[in-house]
C-alpha cells in the first residue's frame, strides 16, 4: 500500500467565513475518541475521504469506517464509549451505530464473491488485507482510507490520483466489477452526478457490456437510485449534474432497459422549429432544467410521444398515451403513490394553452381546479420551453399566466371552498339535496374563478339553484 501523509488542507465554508480544515479536523470528536479506543487501527473509508480530497463536504456527512477485526470485537468497544448499536449484521461484518447525533456504518475487511448479476455477494470473506477489502469496493475513489490514529491516508488501488482527475476508475477490471453487481450500473451514473468526476473509457465499455444485469435488480432499488439520480446535482451543487447522471444511463444503455419506452424516443426528430434535439434528449434537458420537485415528471412528460410516432406517425395526443405509458412505468417501478398520482396529473395538463390562445376564463378556471399543483405545472411548462431550444427566458405561457393568476389574487378569486361566501349548511337550508351539495359548491368555486364578483352569498345562492338542476 501507498502511504500518503497529510500534506494539505481544504477549504470548507461556514456562517464565520473561510477556514482551514486538515482531514483530521473533520471528524466528529467522537469517533475521534473511538479511534483511540481501538487497540487495531480504524479508518474511515469512501466517500468522506473522497469529499475531502476533492474539496467538497455535503450538509450531512456519512461516516463509513472499517477496521480488519471482527464486527464483535468493534462493536465492544463502542458500547464502552457510549456508542448506540442500532443493527449488526454478522454475515456482511456490519455495524451500525449512532453517538450524538451522528450515524456510523462499520464493516470489517472483507472481501466478496458473486454470481453473476445477483446483487448480493453469494459468499463473504474476512481479511486483514486492506488491497483486498478495496477490491470489492465500487471505484478506486471510493477505496481510499484514512488512519484516524496515525492521521494519514492509505490508497492501495491509486485512488487518490484519480480524485485529483476526477476520474471514476473501477477497482478491477470493469467486466469483473459490474458483473458482479448490477446495481453499480445505476451507482456509476449518480456517482458521476453527484461529484462531477468522468469515467475512464474502460469503466463505460464494462457497464455497456453488462447494462442488461440491470434487470436482475429489484425495483425498489432502481426506484431509489433514478430518485437520487434526478437530484444528484443537490449533494455537492454541481451543475446539471442530474443530467449527466442521466447521459450515463443512456450512454451506456441501462436506460434502454429501466425506461425502454422512453429510449425509444432516442433520434426521433422534432420540428426545428420548435425543437433542437431529439424526443429523448428534449427529455433530458427537461430534467435538467426542472427544479427538484417535479424532475420525475419532467423526465416522463413526453413518454407518450415515442408510442404516438410509432402507431400513428405523429406526436398529437402524446400526453394522452404518456398518462397510460406513464402510470404502467411507475406501477413497474413501485414508485410512490402520491409521486405517481402527481406525475400523471402533470403529463396530462402539460400540453394546455401550449400555443397561448386559450380563453382567460378556462385558464381561471383551470387554475382554480389543479390549485394544488399549479405552480408545478407551470414549473414543468417552464422547462419544457426551455429544454426545446435550451432558451432560459421565460416562456410566453408563463407570462400569459402569471398575469392571470396575479389578477386572480388581486380580485380576491376564492381559491378554494374556504373561500367562497357560501357554505354547504346554507345550500340545505334553500332546499338543495345534501348529496348534491359538494358538486353544486365546486360548480360555483369555478363560477368565481371566472367571474369574481359572483362570490357573494345571495348571488351564489340563487346559481345554486341553477346548477342543481344541471347535476345528474
Amino acid at each position: 500500500s501507498v502511504i500518503l501523509k497529510e500534506k494539505f488542507c481544504v477549504s470548507a465554508f461556514s456562517v464565520f467565513g473561510y477556514y482551514s480544515l486538515t482531514m483530521i479536523e473533520i471528524l466528529p470528536e467522537k469517533l475521534k475518541e473511538l479511534a483511540y479506543a481501538c487497540p487495531f487501527p480504524l479508518y474511515v473509508v469512501g466517500g468522506t475521504c473522497r469529499e475531502y480530497l476533492s474539496s467538497t463536504f455535503p450538509l450531512k456527512p456519512d461516516y463509513d469506517i472499517c477496521a480488519p477485526v471482527p464486527p464483535e470485537d468493534f462493536a465492544a468497544v463502542a458500547e464502552r464509549l457510549g456508542f448506540e448499536k442500532c443493527a449488526v449484521y454478522k454475515n456482511t461484518g456490519t455495524v451500525k451505530l449512532i453517538a450524538e447525533g451522528e450515524e456510523y456504518e462499520f464493516t470489517s475487511f472483507r472481501s466478496d464473491k458473486y454470481v453473476r448479476g445477483v446483487h448480493t455477494p453469494a459468499k463473504i470473506y474476512f481479511t486483514d488485507d486492506m488491497e483486498l477489502d478495496a477490491r470489492r469496493r465500487d471505484f478506486t475513489c471510493n477505496a481510499v482510507y484514512f488512519d484516524i490514529k496515525a492521521e494519514k491516508f492509505v490508497d492501495p488501488l491509486g485512488g487518490v490520483d484519480d480524485i485529483k482527475r476526477k476520474i471514476l476508475r473501477t477497482v478491477a477490471p470493469a467486466e469483473k466489477v459490474f458483473g458482479e453487481d448490477g446495481l453499480r450500473l445505476m451507482r456509476l451514473a449518480r456517482q458521476c452526478g453527484t461529484t462531477g468526476f468522468r469515467p475512464d473509457g474502460e469503466c463505460m465499455d464494462g457497464a455497456r457490456a453488462n447494462c442488461r444485469l440491470i434487470s436482475d435488480i429489484s425495483a425498489e432499488r432502481i426506484y431509489a437510485e433514478l430518485r437520487d439520480i434526478l437530484h444528484a446535482d443537490g449533494k455537492y451543487g454541481v451543475k446539471y449534474g442530474q443530467y449527466a447522471a442521466l447521459c450515463i444511463l443512456r450512454d451506456t444503455g441501462v436506460l434502454s432497459v429501466i425506461l425502454p419506452e422512453l429510449a425509444l424516443g432516442a433520434g426521433m426528430t422534432q420540428r426545428q422549429d420548435f425543437h433542437l434535439h431529439d424526443v429523448l434528449e428534449h427529455s433530458l434537458r427537461c430534467v435538467m432544467y426542472a427544479p427538484d420537485d417535479i424532475r420525475f415528471a419532467a423526465l416522463l412528460h413526453d413518454v407518450g410521444k415515442p408510442y404516438c410516432r410509432i402507431t400513428a406517425g405523429t406526436y398529437h395526443g402524446h400526453e394522452v398515451e404518456g398518462v397510460r405509458i406513464a402510470g404502467e412505468i411507475c406501477a413497474r417501478l413501485k414508485a410512490p403513490k402520491k409521486l405517481t398520482e402527481e406525475t400523471l396529473r402533470l403529463i396530462e395538463l402539460h400540453m394546455y394553452d401550449v400555443d397561448c390562445k386559450a380563453r382567460e376564463s378556462k385558464i381561471r378556471r383551470m387554475i382554480v381546479s389543479n390549485r394544488d399543483i399549479f405552480f408545478k405545472l407551470a414549473e414543468l411548462k417552464q422547462a419544457d420551453y426551455s429544454a426545446c431550444r435550451d432558451n432560459l427566458a421565460e416562456a410566453p405561457v408563463i407570462t400569459k399566466w402569471r398575469k392571470i393568476y396575479g389578477d386572480m389574487v388581486a380580485e380576491k378569486v376564492p381559491f378554494n371552498l374556504r373561500e367562497l361566501k357560501v357554505r354547504g349548511d346554507e345550500l340545505i337550508a334553500e332546499g338543495i339535496p345534501r348529496e348534491k351539495c359538494g358538486k353544486v359548491l365546486s360548480r360555483l368555486l369555478l363560477e368565481c374563478a371566472a367571474f369574481p364578483l359572483l362570490n357573494d352569498k345571495k348571488k351564489l345562492l340563487l346559481i345554486a339553484k341553477r346548477v342543481v338542476r344541471e347535476i345528474e
